[in-house]
């Protein structure tokens, strides 16, 4: 019964982008290209715990002699550690008063983690004071609707000091969107607004100036976008049921949006441009045309791409998750990352695919199968995807479930490169889907895994950061601007979209029903005040 919840939390999650529902398999367009090579192993330095065997593997054996419960390491160290379990997103600021926080969601799938139960058996996003990073303090609980289970959309703006997330689920949840303000005092965030304009929810992001948050509802197909200049009265701008949306993020502008798409779409899942800019400029009921859409032969799941700048040359990093098909057949493509040349926008075309010796379809056909539940299709693969900063980031920190945090050198966008991983297997496994935060001037990378809680570690042995003083999006905040106004701003609308039938529309009330039978209970906790909270 070791893996039990694992595999029960694995099942739940290949909802998130696999179930028929929310994602039919398409038929490739073309023959499948010869399969990309692993990247190269990371060289593991002194004070390294080396896999044992095939890169990225945690395998029965290491687990039977205890050898995987040491973790594995190379040129990464654990500095600090809070917790026992944690979700898919992790952030970092520094507020106008110097105070540097963490924020992360403590679930994988809400509310698991009332299941292991972490130090003070809440859930919700946790709010942790890092001046001492060998320390984390938890400082604050948020424990409003969007927050209690945020699933892959919670969100931080720096420039402006907010911080987001919309209600998710893997299928979909009624869209409640809940903002706060960390500028003043990220230890304690203030509560500007929590409302339903979100119309359903799963993933979300912001626009890089603060005054937009989209939010996708995968199993839902919506995708919405809301005005929140001013964070106390958001107001919806826009909603189509045009793409099976999963996770996105928008050009620098705001006038284009880079749409991880799971729909068929004629062809296959992958990469759809959106001309964001009438949205962006508050034109009156916008239009968001299609700029291009690009798939690649060994597409899964796609999860979420990454606008960069290497060499002053514009290019997308994206991340599958998971495995296309139902069975974890291993000619099956499986989740991993890639680097999308974007320079013609209207011809976007991968130069370079990331993935793990233990993705390779020799590995799959091994014996690594019975590693773990559904090893194949859900342990051993991409999720997540993050960067130190847009412009000239030169590192990649992805997270790969069953093969814990990886770190990627992309200065040479064609021939990516691991250089450092952190795999900490609890007593029921690892699972690593989150977004990573990065502390590029202390050379630290943040994150947290699914049974084990939240980690800061250091990059050692001069791997990583490749020269000091880099200024890092989302590092400290500023003072905020001026909002524009709204042109043309839209009225809220009730849900709509698809309307899940059966199985599906009984999790959804099961779901609620726990999800309004613990807030009222967590609320009854909470530290904080939160008659501000509009319903």
């Amino acid at each position: 019964m070791r893996y039990q919840w694992s595999a029960v939390v694995a099942v739940a999650l290949m909802l998130s982008g696999a179930s028929p529902a929310s994602a039919p398999a398409a038929e490739p367009a073309s023959a499948p290209a010869a399969e990309p090579a692993p990247v190269p192993r990371a060289q593991c330095g002194p004070g390294s715990k080396p896999e044992t065997g095939t890169q990225g593997r945690v395998s029965a054996a290491d687990v039977a002699s205890g050898r995987a419960a040491k973790g594995y390491t190379c040129n990464m160290q654990v500095l600090g550690h809070y917790g026992n379990t944690g979700g898919l997103r992790v952030h970092r600021y520094v507020d106008h008063a110097g105070h540097e926080c963490a924020f992360y969601d403590t679930a994988l799938l809400f509310p698991t983690n009332l299941l292991f139960g972490g130090p003070d058996r809440l859930t919700g996003v946790y709010v942790m004071d890092m001046s001492d990073p060998a320390h984390p303090v938890h400082t604050d609980t948020l424990l409003t609707p969007a927050m209690e289970s945020p699933h892959e959309s919670l969100s931080l703006n720096a420039t402006r000091g907010l911080l987001a997330a919309d209600m998710g689920y893997p299928t979909f949840n009624p869209g409640f969107v809940d903002l706060y303000d960390v500028s003043e005092d990220c230890r304690y965030p203030s509560l500007k607004s929590s409302t339903p304009l979100g119309i359903l929810g799963h993933e979300g992001s912001f626009s890089p100036d603060g005054n937009t948050f989209w939010v996708s509802s995968t199993g839902g197909k919506t995708l919405t976008a809301l005005d929140v200049s001013d964070p106390s009265v958001p107001v919806r701008l826009f909603t189509d049921t045009r793409w099976v949306a999963h996770g996105f993020n928008l050009s620098d502008d705001g006038n284009r949006l880079y749409l991880a798409d799971i729909s068929d779409y004629g062809t296959k899942a992958g990469l759809t441009v959106l001309d964001t800019s009438q949205v962006q400029r508050r034109v009156p009921n916008p239009t968001v045309p299609v700029v291009s859409h690009l798939s690649w032969p060994d597409v899964s799941i796609p999860q979420t791409n990454l606008p960069v700048r290497i060499g002053g040359h514009p290019y997308l990093v994206e991340v599958d998750e998971f495995s296309r098909q139902a069975s974890d057949a291993p000619s099956m493509p499986v989740g991993g990352a890639r680097i999308i040349d974007i320079a013609d926008e209207k011809r976007p075309h991968v130069v370079s695919t990331f993935k793990l010796e233990v993705n390779t379809t020799a590995a799959r056909a091994t014996d690594q199968r019975t590693d773990s539940p559904l090893a194949n299709r859900i342990g051993y693969t991409g999720h997540y995807c993050s960067v130190p900063r847009r412009e000239e980031p030169g590192v990649v920190a992805c997270s790969f479930v069953s093969s814990g945090m990886r770190l990627f050198d992309i200065r040479d966008p064609r021939h990516p490169k691991e250089i450092a991983y952190a795999n900490l297997p609890g007593s029921i496994g690892s699972y690593n889907l989150s977004a990573a935060a990065f502390v590029p001037e202390r050379g630290e990378i943040w994150f947290s895994d699914g049974f084990t809680g939240f980690y800061a570690a250091k990059v050692t042995n001069g791997v990583w950061p490749f020269s000091a003083g880099a200024t890092v999006v989302g590092q400290r905040g500023q003072a905020p601007t001026a909002s524009a106004p709204s042109q043309g701003g839209g009225t809220p609308l009730p849900a709509t979209g698809r309307i899940p039938s059966g199985a599906q529309a009984l999790v959804v009330l099961l779901v609620l029903a726990g999800l309004g039978l613990r807030w009222l209970v967590a609320r009854s906790r909470a530290t904080r005040d939160q008659s501000a909270l509009r319903l």
